[in-house]
């Protein structure tokens, strides 16, 4: 799933940990979800989203099939 995880972590100027500190993961986590290698759970979806105050499909975008 492609995701805009990591723009929108920049546009913050937080680190991969910063924002794993925030969502109660790992930095290792942070960085398989915004390389696309991890799709993370719905409540960690959710969390991301509320974190960002964005709604979950402007953060996460489905593959073109």
């Amino acid at each position: 799933m492609n995701n805009r995880l990591r723009v929108l972590r920049a546009e913050r100027q937080w680190s991969q940990q910063d924002l794993a500190d925030r969502l109660g993961v790992s930095r290792q986590s942070v960085n398989a979800i915004e390389t696309g290698k991890y799709d993370p759970s719905l409540p960690l979806a959710f969390r991301i989203a509320d974190l960002f105050a964005m709604p979950i499909e402007d953060i996460f975008l489905r593959d073109s099939a």
